[in-house]
Order: C-alpha cells, then sequence, then structure tokens
C-alpha cells in the first residue's frame, strides 16, 4: 500500500489545498508557483502510473486514489479559473469537462457494479485529452504573467480542444456501455 506510485498519488491530493492558497496570494510570482504545483501534480499523474506499472505495483488502493487524485486536481483549477476570470468562454468548457467527469466516473462505477467494467477503460482518446487539459490549465494559470497574452490565449485554445475531446471520448465510453445501459445485455453480460 505504501509503495512510490501510491504516495505519489496522496502527494497529488496534499497539493490540491497548497495550490489553492497559492493560486490566491497577491504576488507577482504567485501564477509561477500555482503553476509549477499544478504541473508537479500533472506530472505525478504519468508517473505513478508508469512506476506502479514498471514494478508491477498496481494496487486497490492506486487504482481508487489515482483518478480521485486526478479529477480533485483538474476540477480545483478548472474552479480557480472560472472564478478568476468569470467569462463564458472559460465557464462553457470548463463545465464540460467537470460533468463528464463525474458521468464517466458514474458510467465506470455502474459497470464495475455489473461486471462490464473492461468494456470503459481508460482510452487513448482519454490520455491525449488529459494531456491537453493539464497544458492548458498551467497555461491559463500563467494568464497575468511576463509571458504575455498569448499564453493566455493558447489555454484557451487547448482548454476547448480538451473539451472536445472529453465529449468524444464520453461519446466512445457511453457506445461501449450502451448495450449494457440499454437492456440489450443482462447485467450478468449474457445477450
Amino acid at each position: 500500500m505504501w509503495n512510490i506510485p501510491n504516495l505519489l498519488t496522496m502527494l497529488r491530493i496534499v497539493l490540491i489545498p497548497v495550490f489553492v492558497v497559492v493560486f490566491y496570494i497577491e504576488a507577482h510570482w504567485a501564477p509561477y508557483v500555482a503553476a509549477a504545483i499544478f504541473g508537479a501534480a500533472a506530472f505525478t499523474d504519468w508517473l505513478d502510473g508508469y512506476l506502479a506499472r514498471l514494478w508491477e505495483q498496481t494496487s486497490p488502493l492506486g487504482a481508487f486514489l489515482d483518478p480521485v487524485a486526478d479529477k480533485l486536481m483538474v476540477a480545483v483549477a478548472l474552479v480557480l479559473l472560472v472564478q478568476y476570470d468569470p467569462r463564458t468562454l472559460l465557464a462553457l468548457p470548463a463545465i464540460v469537462i467537470i460533468g463528464r467527469e463525474i458521468t464517466v466516473s458514474a458510467l465506470r462505477e455502474w459497470m464495475a457494479e455489473i461486471g462490464a467494467r473492461a468494456k470503459v477503460a481508460v482510452s487513448m482518446t482519454g490520455k491525449i485529452k488529459t494531456t491537453a487539459q493539464m497544458i492548458s490549465i498551467v497555461l491559463l494559470i500563467l494568464h497575468d504573467t511576463v509571458f504575455g497574452p498569448w499564453v493566455y490565449g493558447l489555454g484557451v485554445v487547448l482548454l476547448y480542444v480538451a473539451a472536445v475531446l472529453t465529449l468524444w471520448s464520453m461519446m466512445l465510453y457511453l457506445r461501449a456501455a450502451w448495450p449494457s445501459l440499454s437492456g440489450q445485455v443482462d447485467v450478468e453480460g449474457r445477450d
């Protein structure tokens, strides 16, 4: 249970309140530090999964905590960014991304209950979406920095790319689960 991949996942959860505090500090260095904290958390998302597979240290705790940590970090960051810049421009993709995470999490839980969890496993589209999402959030955090307004514009574009991929991957998950959801396959997985 206390292996390095699980500790990295727990670190990501611990970094959430630190990220929030730093995000609200009114100092010229705060956006850089907040972006670094979020970037480090995003990196540990990749690293903990990689190490768990490499070292064969997968665990039920890690399988549970990893997606929780990811969703919490992204949801918190998106809420803070929308609060900082409360325009439809950011609110729409944030709602799509957070709504999708709730929907897909519920779908995975339900599919696991009926023994069909593998039908809604993480896809490559989901991984690309996560990458675009993480990069966009880092760029959006750097809103008022020396890098200039193009960083924020690129962050917005990548957030919309992530939102489109979010909807696409959700449709793939729903399509894979549709036979079970529609009653075409009973809960035992038989036709």
